[in-house]
């Protein structure tokens, strides 16, 4: 829709690419199958779920073929400071919005464009910049807000192209060149490859509220640590609490894992999700690999 259009339609829902926030980690493994590809790998062995896993107890990299079942699981921490990358190709946020008219989903044309490479220059992932404004657009906006300490509407409006045109990034705690990072703060997701932040995700981790799962109550927390990833899983994992898109786990039952829904708010019972199309995505780039470090803080 353009924007000139979207003005006739001003009773549009202005977060309809924003599925409303489900608490917890778990997920219906239909709702899972109905938005997400079937994936598979040869040779693999057939789990609830349709999917192929792969173990490793001592945390070093091994080829999928074993079959085992995970949970989900549960902490938090706090981070500091926020970063900015000004300078950088397509930091200028002009023409990419309005204070009097922001983009938002639904929209579509060049604006949509060229907010799109301007978030994908800083590390905002969305795939393509195809010039529609849809779930992954939506997804990096709130990672920039998140970033900024912005309200997290996932609508491009004039606080959310002042931060990208300073080039607002979330800050790093540090660790081995390749590692995964995860702010429980923020509620960002960041790869990082070679020394070097090359990817920032919208995330949502524990929710810290509680839950009863096989007759035990606890918290939904994701720990703060360091890890390293042990299990992955290639297709729907059906646990105790729920379906997980494509697993890959880094601490007992804690994983980074695809979901439809991802709130700007902590709502799982201690994973760390992100959209479907993102974790697609760190699976095709091998951005969590068995034995690869997982940072939470």
């Amino acid at each position: 829709m353009s924007r000139g259009r979207r003005r006739a339609a001003a009773g549009m829902v202005v977060c309809a690419a924003l599925a409303a926030g489900v608490v917890g980690c778990s997920l219906q493994a239909d709702e899972l199958a109905a938005q997400s590809p079937t994936h598979s790998s040869a040779g693999s062995t057939s789990a609830t779920g349709s999917g192929s896993s792969s173990t490793s107890s001592s945390g070093s990299a091994s080829t999928a073929g074993s079959d085992r079942s995970g949970t989900g699981a549960e902490d938090t921490a706090e981070g500091e400071g926020t970063e900015t990358a000004a300078g950088q190709d397509g930091a200028s946020a002009e023409g990419a919005g309005t204070a009097d008219e922001p983009l938002q989903p639904g929209d579509s044309g060049p604006e949509v464009r060229d907010l799109q490479r301007q978030l994908s220059d800083l590390g905002y992932w969305l795939g393509t910049a195809d010039g529609t404004y849809g779930h992954s657009t939506a997804q990096a906006v709130l990672a920039l807000q998140k970033s900024a300490g912005l309200d997290r509407d996932g609508v491009a409006g004039e606080a959310t192209l002042e931060a990208l045109a300073e080039g607002t990034l979330p800050p790093l705690q540090g660790g081995p060149a390749d590692r995964v990072e995860i702010d429980l703060d923020r509620q960002v997701l960041q790869v990082v490859a070679d020394g070097e932040r090359v990817l920032v995700l919208n995330t949502s981790t524990g929710s810290n509220e509680y839950f009863t799962s096989d007759g035990y109550t606890r918290a939904a927390v994701t720990p703060p640590g360091t890890f390293a990833v042990d299990r992955v899983y290639d297709g729907v994992h059906t646990g105790p609490l729920g379906s997980l898109y494509r697993p890959r786990y880094f601490n007992q039952g804690i994983a980074v894992h695809g979901a439809p829904s991802i709130p700007g708010y902590p709502a799982s019972h201690g994973c760390a999700r992100v959209s479907n199309a993102a974790m697609d995505m760190l699976w095709a780039q091998d951005h969590l690999p068995m034995g690869g470090t997982v940072v939470v803080h």
